[in-house]
């Protein structure tokens, strides 16, 4: 079977936790997702809320033959199978199996787009919990199912008080058990359903350990205790996954950041508003003051500053006028501005980091996975330990048979490792939301934990270090027998056909009218050629003139004076000599000075790699406050220079934002792109982006990430230790089960809101 498997690694660790799994390494929002391709079925699943539950319906399609692809959105709860009809029913029916209820979409209502809030094991459709319906990153708030579970709870007390109080009989003894009977049902019929079909295909999760043991107390006469401990699992269970959707909402408050409708300019003149999946690249749209921009563009008409910080993290608005590009998502704050939109809806800034982070969290962190290999193994173990508590003890120990049952039935809550399994995920989860926040993409927990060991950083200098606007500030004609006005459009076409910075400051200078250019090619790392009226020229920097055999002492010279001021100098040559020198001059971040000092406090080494020449480069540098400056490299060169870090340093990232920062970016252990500035190929090969081009930004990233994997092992301490206190006093004191609950549960809690620490304060400033 050739199953198109989506990102998350559902990998079964036993759980099936209920909440607990709300917010783990599996996708959890879908940005305006597309629909699937005409003619393949969507099914909603209305109880498969983690990648665990993901992990059981892939385990049960796997012997059904004819499926052509699977494509799971756990945000969305749903399912598109491509297979033929007949392998389609079959699937249907192995899902059923499972225990799960799968629906066609067009009948449960729902756009496959809209984001489902839910938690993992309980469905929305009356059987379920009823909640983690919150919008946004709103604040903490009481499930909306809390009326059912009161009632649940009130009937476990009326079981708990006939058991204590009533006289001894067999009608109040039925009475008491009619009582827990219905508080065992309203709080925990989703419970017994999931935990049978668990126990079908034996599997050891939540659903099944409660299945066990509220049947086991029930039967052994502890009717009272059965019910008291659904109703509070359900109760703990509830809360725990509102508190999980706090990490959800971080996330899913981006998606709510764009406008749904966006005001656009008609054939006639008129403006209209549509939806904004209506709205065409190329459109004119008006976007007025106080209001979101709904797509990405570039400024045609108007003057306004916006504030950016949604998209970028800037904590500062940033002026904007005609030719500069708008993020949708960001706010207009000063007057009207009309924008030309540059990429669909589906495709917007905003849309790609939702879906870049949504991508993250589906690739599972090194923490993340010991965690779920520990809890494979611990759940069985525990399980195997309750059962030779209830068969060996009264041997070994003289315990009653009723005494044993008790204890291991007190176990088996015990066992889910529900607190441990949630530690890591949540606590990825809200590291991941809230570098976000602060314009910090990372695309994965495992760069998100691997940050806090970088021991170097390697910076590109133009765009990262540098402002990565260039201006040009000289132009000579090097023979006084050319004619400039010809040099400066031989230059100026050459210059206007690459996207590179230093060429982009050429053409922008010059005023020549440009001429048709023939086999343009950039040569990465060395400059541009083209054939102009039917003659061969580059635009050369100084590595490739000197590779061409056209330098001299004279023209070395001249740029010497140039490189020395920190210019970044191009020569313009035919293929028999040079022509002109062209100066270009950029200006130094002022955040960078910070950030390398920051880097310095950390431990973390700066490295200077440029293409550049090494005189410009060592004067930036010292600028800077970097010691160690490469330049004059090519970008297989700028590849070598990182390997040789590594060796020297142990885990070394990158930071650039061009084309030939990519094969540095990708070689390195973590990659930062300049999202900004930065270049297509540059963001796809690197692990992180850094949307506002602030420096400042790698060493926040590694203080968060050091914060995060404190926190992931502050969790996995609390969830061990909790559970072996409680595992010795259930077998050698009087713990009972509804004590076992509120431990499980109370773990829970306190990993899930330990991890939310880390949503504090994830407003950069800066």
């Amino acid at each position: 079977m050739n199953q198109h498997r989506n990102s998350s690694e559902a990998a079964d660790h036993g759980c099936g936790c209920g909440s607990t799994c709300s917010a783990p390494s599996a996708a959890l929002t879908e940005p305006r997702s597309a629909p699937s391709p005409a003619g393949i079925p969507v099914f909603r699943i209305p109880t498969m809320d983690c990648a665990v539950e993901e992990g059981e319906i892939r385990q049960a399609l796997e012997k059904v033959t004819g499926l052509r692809g699977l494509k799971f959105q756990l945000g969305a709860r749903t399912l598109a199978i491509d297979a033929p009809e007949a392998s389609v029913q079959l699937a249907l029916e192995a899902i059923r199996r499972a225990g799960y209820r799968p629906v066609p979409l067009a009948e449960s209502g729902m756009d496959e787009s809209q984001p489902a809030h839910g938690h993992c094991g309980h469905d929305d459709h009356g059987h379920g919990h009823g909640h983690g319906h919150g919008h946004g990153a709103q604040g903490f708030s009481l499930p909306q199912g809390l009326p059912r579970y009161a009632l649940a709870l009130l009937l476990a007390l009326g079981a708990e008080s006939v058991s204590y109080f009533a006289p001894s009989g067999a009608g109040f003894a039925a009475l008491g058990m009619v009582l827990a009977a219905g508080a065992i049902a309203l709080a925990g019929f989703s419970t017994y359903v999931k935990g049978l079909a668990a126990l079908r295909r034996l599997r050891l999760n939540i659903n099944a350990l409660m299945t066990v043991a509220v049947t086991g107390a029930f039967l052994i006469g502890q009717w009272p205790e059965a019910a008291m401990v659904m109703a509070l699992y359900a109760i703990a269970e509830a809360i725990e996954a509102r508190a999980v959707d706090r990490a959800r909402n971080a996330i899913q408050s981006l998606l709510a950041m764009a406008p749904e409708d966006a005001e656009v300019r008609q054939a006639d003149g008129q403006w209209l508003r549509l939806p904004v999946k209506a709205v065409a690249v190329g459109s004119t749209v008006r976007i007025r003051p106080g209001e979101r921009m709904p797509l990405d563009g570039v400024v045609t008409s108007g003057q306004s500053s916006v504030d950016q910080s949604p998209v970028t993290g800037e904590s500062l608005p940033v002026d904007k006028a005609p030719g500069d590009e708008v993020y949708a998502g960001t706010i207009n704050q000063a007057s009207s501005v009309e924008i030309r939109v540059t990429a669909p809806a589906a495709d917007s800034t905003l849309a790609r980091i939702i879906h870049a982070v949504e991508q993250a969290q589906a690739s599972r962190a090194p923490t993340q996975r010991f965690v779920d290999r520990f809890a494979a193994v611990y759940t069985p173990g525990v399980f195997l330990l309750a059962l030779a508590v209830a068969l060996l003890t009264p041997w070994a120990m003289g315990w009653g048979w009723m005494t044993a049952l008790y204890k291991a039935l007190v176990l088996l809550v015990i066992a889910c490792p529900c607190a441990l399994v949630i530690s890591t995920p949540v606590t990825v989860v809200s590291g991941l939301a809230a570098g976000a926040r602060r314009g910090i993409l990372i695309k994965g927990g495992v760069h998100l934990e691997g940050a806090r060991q970088l021991r170097a950083v390697a910076l590109d200098k133009t765009g990262t270090l540098t402002e990565g606007r260039p201006k040009l500030v000289a132009f000579e004609v090097l023979d006084p027998n050319d004619d400039p006005a010809e040099l400066e459009a031989l230059a100026r076409s050459l210059a206007a056909r690459s996207d590179h910075p230093v060429s982009q400051a050429i053409a922008a200078k010059l005023t020549a009218a440009t001429r048709e250019v023939d086999g343009f090619q950039a040569m990465a790392g060395r400059g541009v050629r083209g054939r102009i009226d039917g003659h061969d020229y580059v635009l050369a920097n100084h590595r490739w003139i000197e590779e061409r055999g056209q330098c001299s002492a004279q023209l070395e010279a001249k740029m010497r004076v140039h490189e020395e001021a920190g210019r970044s100098v191009t020569i313009l040559g035919n293929s028999q000599r040079v022509m002109a020198l062209l100066a270009v001059a950029d200006t130094i971040k002022a955040s960078s000075v910070q950030a390398v000092a920051e880097l310095r406090a950390l431990g973390v080494t700066p490295v200077m790699l440029t293409g550049d020449n090494l005189a410009t480069a060592r004067t930036v540098a010292a600028q800077a406050g970097i010691d160690e400056v490469r330049g004059n490299l090519l970008p297989e060169e700028k590849q070598q220079a990182v390997l040789e870090l590594k060796q020297r340093f142990g885990p070394v990232a990158m930071a650039g934002d061009g084309i030939n920062d990519a094969p540095a970016l990708a070689q390195s252990d973590i990659g930062f792109a300049m999202g900004a500035a930065g270049t297509h190929t540059a963001m796809e090969a690197a692990d992180v982006v850094v949307m506002n081009d602030d420096l400042r930004r790698l060493p926040e990233m590694i203080r968060l990430s050091r914060q995060t994997h404190a926190v992931l092992w502050q969790n996995i301490a609390l969830a061990l230790g909790i559970k072996t206190i409680f595992l010795l006093l259930a077998i050698f004191d009087d713990a009972s089960m509804w004590m076992a609950v509120f431990a499980d549960m109370g773990a829970s809690l306190l990993v899930v809101f330990n991890g939310l620490r880390l949503l504090k304060g994830s407003r950069s400033g800066g």
